[in-house]
């Protein structure tokens, strides 16, 4: 009798995730809540003839006409764009290009999009389907940043019973040091967007104890001595683990970096589910090996 005892086999609702993410595709636009990108371009909730995008780019206030109280938007815009540029709190934009987060280098690219699109009048569907792809190409198609390879985890030339018993063994006792936590990656989500319009970051801290134990069960993968016949699957599982948690920390970036934030959120669900395909494929190679 034998037991396949990975913890986030037993408990793979951490990770698995059902959750009808905000981000989506329909047609060519993106689509955030009820919202396409057109919307969000043409968007102006104070009504002073100023999108909120560029609104936030220069640092007023889209819900107030007046964010300076006597000064129209308008005008302290005008102000700014003849200082040289876009502004945070009235302050002048100083920050080198290495230096700038994937949201900064996607806000200055769209600004710089918009912005000559509308002053030669071709600010249409076409552009606005165009900034579409764009932004969902950078929120979609960042590459894992850690790849783990065959060199880095302990591949030993014994393939009997006896070593996958072994093996085996030290997976319950990777389960017995690293028990899953009581609530999921979903339970988070959930909390995190409330609404179409509204957020709460604060949920997100809740991802820091995850993201703690899923390093600590990574580490002790790479130390676990692995059936040279099944290192290969002992690998693609580490660096399934690997993906989801680099989504689960670019989360965390909602605040400061909300680009590579959405894009983890984006690419949780099909890291997640190759997940579940590694740990399927190593179980029933153990099953297999141990039923002989």
């Amino acid at each position: 009798m034998f037991v396949v005892a990975l913890f986030f086999l037993k408990n793979r609702t951490t990770f698995k995730n059902p959750f009808d993410s905000a981000l989506g595709q329909q047609g060519n636009g993106l689509v955030y809540g009820k919202e396409t990108l057109e919307n969000l371009v043409n968007k102006d909730t104070d009504g002073d003839g100023i999108p909120d995008w560029e609104e936030a780019l220069w640092g007023t206030d889209p819900f107030k006409k007046e964010t300076t109280p006597g000064i129209p938007d308008a005008v302290a815009i005008e102000k700014l764009s003849a200082k040289g540029g876009p502004a945070s709190g009235g302050k002048k934009i100083e920050q080198s290009a290495k230096n700038l987060t994937q949201t900064d280098k996607f806000s200055r690219e769209l600004f710089a999009t918009v912005a000559t699109a509308s002053q030669n009048g071709t600010m249409d569907q076409a552009t606005i389907e165009k900034l579409s792809v764009t932004l969902a190409d950078h929120i979609q198609n960042s590459p894992p940043r850690k790849i783990f390879s065959i060199f880095d985890i302990k591949t030993i030339n014994d393939n009997t019973v006896q070593a996958y018993k072994n093996y085996n063994n030290a997976l319950k006792n990777i389960d017995t040091k690293y028990p899953a936590i009581n609530y999921t990656i979903l339970d988070v989500l959930q909390k995190f967007i409330i609404d179409e319009n509204t957020v709460d970051t604060s949920a997100l801290e809740k991802l820091t104890p995850i993201i703690g134990q899923m390093n600590k069960i990574i580490d002790a993968m790479l130390k676990t001595s692995v059936p040279q016949s099944i290192s290969t699957l002992h690998l693609n599982v580490i660096n399934s683990l690997q993906r989801i948690l680099e989504n689960i920390s670019d989360m965390k970036l909602f605040d400061s970096d909300a680009i590579v934030a959405l894009g983890g959120i984006s690419k949780y669900q099909e890291n997640a589910t190759r997940l579940e395909s590694d740990l399927n494929a190593l179980a029933n190679a153990i099953k297999r090996k141990l039923n002989n």
